[in-house]
């Protein structure tokens, strides 16, 4: 199926994020092993029960056209460390959020979550000229939250019981994002950070 949003490589000097496949099955389980993240209840990394249906279900999303998910690799070791996604997408009014992020825990904190947040926001505001991409997260994921809004994203608001988790619990979810008018100065600050080696 042909949409607004096509697989595609993205490329920086640490990371390199490819186009999601079944195969990365195997290597998304090992990232995810490091720190054991699905015990973290609050996010939605995999276990050994779930990462084939969780791959499954992204790449279905993907064939809809409303998802577009992406193995993070280090370029160093070539080892899938990871995953990031364009998610609820809405071609018609060109917006995007970008989220089901996460990383093995020896690459947390260490330049690697700039680097995607940088590739993928670059895509959508200069290539696919995105009006506004989002980021959501748990109200008690405050790692996240803070990881966002040291991107340069601002909040918009709490969605409170916006869902029921995986866990079956009432989820409110906190809303960010960055506008199109805001990139320039958001894109100068990353590129800053990253030559500083900030996270």
């Amino acid at each position: 199926m042909q949409t607004w949003l096509n697989p595609l490589v993205l490329e920086g000097n640490l990371v390199k994020l490819a186009p999601m496949e079944l195969s990365h099955i195997p290597a998304l389980l090992e990232a995810a092993s490091d720190g054991n993240l699905w015990e973290l209840w609050y996010t939605s990394a995999p276990s050994a029960n779930t990462v084939e249906s969780y791959v499954k279900k992204a790449l279905e999303e993907q064939k809809l056209g409303v998802s577009l998910p992406f193995v993070v690799m280090d370029k160093v070791t070539n080892e899938v460390i990871g995953t990031t996604r364009y998610l609820n997408v809405d071609s018609k009014n060109k917006r995007v959020e970008i989220g089901a992020t996460w990383y093995a825990k020896r690459t947390q904190r260490t330049g690697i979550n700039t680097q995607c947040k940088y590739l993928l926001l670059t895509h959508a505001f200069e290539t696919l000229n995105t009006i506004a991409v989002e980021f959501r997260t748990h109200f008690h994921n405050h790692p996240s939250r803070n990881a966002i809004l040291r991107l340069g994203a601002k909040q918009d608001g709490i969605l409170r019981n916006h869902i029921v988790d995986h866990n079956g619990l009432l989820r409110d979810t906190v809303v960010f994002s960055i506008i199109n008018s805001e990139w320039p100065t958001v894109k100068n600050s990353l590129e800053f950070k990253m030559e500083k080696k900030y996270t």
